[in-house]
């Protein structure tokens, strides 16, 4: 692994230093993840690199169509094996692709395997990672210790059962795993699966016939998120809609309660309205969200009937938004019910009009309390973590920044956080090397690691 050394994107002898000295051993705040708290709970050995290094992992999907391999290989009845050489396979020629990085340094740092990822390696990988498995008890729990991780806020439905996060905290001490709240399926009245996920709520709740006991049951169901340590909620729209009123959506919410079909524009009425319910709510619990915004999700509908949601499909929109958010933001504000929030994009063209956005509600009572989220899905690779630096650094404050997260379903993700935390001590170490800022690395440095992790630890409140 030749190409991969201790000086890994550091450009400079500034950003060696502060990569090796103010970042590298910080801790891992991984506040947005999609990690299965029941399989942590579980904590069983995996039984091959394949479980670890592929199952379920989407972003390794994608990579693999890209370059023309069959499905049978990805998500069909191929053995573990010829999935694991297929990924090789395409893996080997994706130079720029960040998973060209990210899969060699999961190798290197939960496997102790340094060879090249290559065909004519792939065996002799397979063999020794197999082995490495079975002789060092390979966990979910002694992957998450391995990485420095302390903190985990997994992303939780407002019907998802709680009772795990308890147990994991009677079996884990070394890190702590809590819910952030997500209410998408509610919001998801356009979706085949909303009446069934109403019926869930009511039986966890109480029933459930107007827009009325709509809010009280997520708000009941949110108040028990709170109890066991939830302090963010996570909401992701394609696009934002205009704030409708409660009675508006009264309407459409019973119409389709009664089975009729909605118009496109019923649903926004109702979802326009709800987004808006949401964030005030979260506000008087005095809990951050994390808005999420631009996925246009699975597109192929072929594969989405055959396989299901989060299985690679999904792509960036060109809805923008932007003057809706603003208009949202500015009522809540107005109303003194803004929740601390953070922006993400996935669509680049809203890059600069988020970060000037976040600035516009800022305020003394929290540091950055609007953030303009990391680079995010499509773009955590090289190029979009480096333009989200220079960008966020040109018209906001990267002092305040809160640094990065996996939004990963793998538990190898974590390589991802110092990916991240190598890009940024070379974008610093090269403004201190170019004389553009100060020459104090110890000034520096504190930045790297707030940064890198002490920012997030003090935006959503947790006490160590």
């Amino acid at each position: 692994m030749s190409y991969i050394t201790p000086d890994f994107l550091l450009n400079s002898p500034e950003a060696k230093k502060l990569y090796q000295n103010y970042a590298k051993d910080m801790p891992i705040f991984d506040y947005h993840c999609h990690l299965s708290e029941k399989q942590l709970l579980e904590d069983k050995q995996f039984s091959s690199i394949y479980e670890v290094w592929l199952g379920g992992d989407h972003y390794k999907w994608r990579l693999m169509r890209n370059y023309g391999i069959d499905e049978r290989y990805i998500t069909g009845d191929a053995t573990p094996y010829e999935k694991f050489v297929k990924y090789i396979e395409a893996l080997e020629t994706a130079f720029g692709n960040p998973l060209y990085h990210w899969s060699q340094v999961e190798l290197a740092e939960y496997f102790n395997c340094e060879l090249d990822i290559t065909l004519d390696n792939a065996d002799t990988i397979w063999e020794w990672c197999n082995e490495y498995i079975k002789v060092t008890n390979m966990t979910p729990s002694s992957l998450i210790e391995k990485s420095n991780v302390r903190h985990i806020f997994t992303t939780n439905e407002a019907t998802d059962d709680l009772e795990t996060f308890a147990l994991i905290k009677e079996k884990f001490d070394k890190f702590s795993v809590t819910p952030a709240f997500r209410a998408d399926k509610i919001l998801g009245i356009h979706l085949p699966t909303f009446l069934s996920t109403i019926d869930t709520l009511s039986s966890l709740t109480h029933p459930i016939t107007d827009i009325a006991s709509l809010e009280s049951a997520v708000e009941s169901r949110l108040k028990l998120f709170v109890e066991i340590g939830t302090v963010a909620t996570d909401i992701s729209l394609e696009r934002v809609l205009p704030v409708t009123s409660r009675e508006e959506a009264d309407v459409v919410f019973k119409k389709m309660l009664a089975g009729d079909t909605l118009t496109s524009s019923e649903i926004e009425v109702y979802q326009g309205y709800i987004t808006y319910y949401l964030l005030r709510l979260y506000h008087s619990y005095d809990l951050a969200t994390e808005l999420h915004l631009g996925a246009m999700r699975n597109n192929n509908s072929k594969q989405f009937k055959s396989i299901g949601a989060d299985t690679g499909y999904d792509s960036i929109s060109a809805m923008e938004s932007t003057s809706l958010l603003s208009r949202l933001m500015d009522r809540l504000n107005s109303e003194d019910s803004l929740p601390r929030m953070i922006l993400f994009n996935l669509n680049p063209k809203m890059t600069m009009e988020l970060v000037s956005l976040a600035g516009c509600f800022q305020d003394g009572n929290s540091r950055g309390k609007i953030q303009y989220g990391p680079a995010w899905w499509f773009l955590d690779n090289r190029q979009g973590m480096s333009t989200h630096l220079e960008l966020l650094t040109s018209i906001g404050h990267i002092g305040a920044f809160v640094g990065m997260l996996t939004d990963s379903r793998s538990f190898l993700s974590y390589p991802r956080h110092h990916y991240f935390r190598r890009i940024l001590c070379d974008y610093l170490g090269g403004m201190m090397h170019r004389g553009e800022i100060t020459s104090d690395m110890e000034m520096v440095g504190r930045v790297v690691r707030d940064v890198s992790y002490l920012n997030s630890i003090r935006y959503f409140g947790i006490e160590e």
